[in-house]
């Protein structure tokens, strides 16, 4: 298996890391103080074009392939994750969706203006019962002679507190379970939709997650994605392709522990020689890069599938666990290699290690991937109506 890359994916790459380097990694800690990703950073990152990684160029967005994706979203991850999960959610699980799903007039209307970043996309699956069994949502769509009704509440939105188009996800009728499920866009000014204070979260403290609330909230037929019951097919694709971005931050906040522990390791001295020259340490060192090589083939491998139009969604869930529970052992290692300096709160590796640990939770737990994987291992079922929207980001 061959993982080079093209001179356009090295450009991607370093083009990034060069952004994040400049824009994100100094300013990470400051970003978590304030409880934000910044607006006028928001604002420089839509102008490189990172909010339209998944729009197509037809409608003014940047059109990477998924390998190229996922390289980017590995690089903001490596410099702050809260901005990347800012970002990754906007493209994979509202720009996606709708480039793949939506009308002509939808693509039309609302697709450059996520590609520019005038436009910050949530997606709203999880509620506040229904996590990993997606099916049992309660929110309820009823029809009304413009169009529908939408009365209910999602939890955990990420990017809620920003967003100016949610993607929210109803059941027609709850005896109809997954069949009954259909996706709305719905605009942040529409009369009826209401975003609750932000979550008070362990780690991602910069990027916004909050709760939505639906009173008799009126759309029009027109802002109905995709058909009546489809919901749930919709959810379920969008998720496969975008854990592999998942997979893609974890590797990126890997990166950043890793590379924490190897310059502490090499400039704390203990018993009159760097600790890096400890048998113990060179084990933890050793360990957090065999980690983080299989992660990132994983992640490639599962892009690069994408990028073939071959099935990749047993790959993409493979990635997204190995990747995630990845991260937590290598953040963890980072904090057990700096020792008491690992727990203050003024360490980056104390930020990272938190951070990474909603990574296992989120688009599908560790628990849901393996039932996944083996589901489509052993040919026991098709397709798993279990699924997360992100719990706390």
């Amino acid at each position: 298996m061959d993982f080079r890359l093209t001179a356009e994916q090295e450009e991607v790459r370093d083009s990034i890391r060069e952004l994040a380097d400049k824009m994100l990694r100094p300013r990470a800690a400051e970003f978590e103080t304030a409880g934000e990703v910044p607006a006028d950073v928001r604002r420089q990152l839509a102008e490189m074009g990172l909010f339209g990684m998944l729009v197509p160029e037809h409608f003014g967005g940047t059109e990477l392939d998924p390998l190229s994706y996922c390289l980017a979203i590995e690089e903001l991850a490596r410099a702050c994750a809260a901005t990347s999960i800012t970002v990754s959610v906007s493209n994979s699980v509202v720009a996606a969706p709708i480039a793949a799903h939506g009308s002509d007039d939808q693509k039309q209307s609302l697709l450059p203006s996520l590609a520019r970043g005038e436009l910050l996309g949530a997606f709203c699956l999880t509620e506040a019962h229904a996590g990993s069994d997606a099916a049992a949502i309660r929110t309820r769509a009823t029809h009304t002679t413009a169009g529908y009704q939408l009365q209910g509440s999602k939890a955990w939105v990420t990017n809620a507190g920003w967003a100016g188009l949610f993607i929210i996800f109803a059941t027609l009728d709850p005896a109809l379970g997954s069949r009954g499920i259909t996706a709305f866009l719905v605009r942040s000014e529409n009369p009826g939709l209401r975003v609750g204070p932000p979550e008070r979260k362990m780690g991602l403290r910069a990027s916004s997650t909050a709760p939505v609330y639906l009173d008799a909230c009126e759309i029009p037929s027109s802002d109905r994605l995709g058909e009546e019951g489809r919901g749930m097919a919709i959810a379920l694709e969008t998720l496969d392709a975008a854990r592999i971005g998942v997979a893609a931050q974890c590797v990126g906040i890997a990166r950043a522990a890793f590379e924490e522990a190897i310059a502490y390791a090499r400039g704390r001295h203990a018993f009159g020689r760097p600790i890096a020259e400890f048998g113990a340490v060179k084990a933890h060192i050793a360990d957090m890069a065999a980690d983080i090589d299989a992660a990132r083939l994983l992640t490639l491998h599962a892009a690069s599938l994408k990028t073939a139009g071959a099935d990749f969604g047993r790959q993409a869930s493979m990635a997204k666990l190995w990747a995630s529970e990845a991260a937590n052992r290598v953040a963890a290692r980072a904090v057990q290699i700096h020792g008491a300096a690992g727990f203050s709160a003024d360490s980056p590796v104390e930020r990272l290690y938190r951070d990474a640990r909603v990574t296992t939770i989120y688009e599908g737990t560790s628990e849901i991937q393996r039932l996944v994987i083996a589901r489509r291992l052993l040919g026991s079922g098709a397709r798993s109506t279990s699924a997360s929207s992100r719990p706390p980001t």
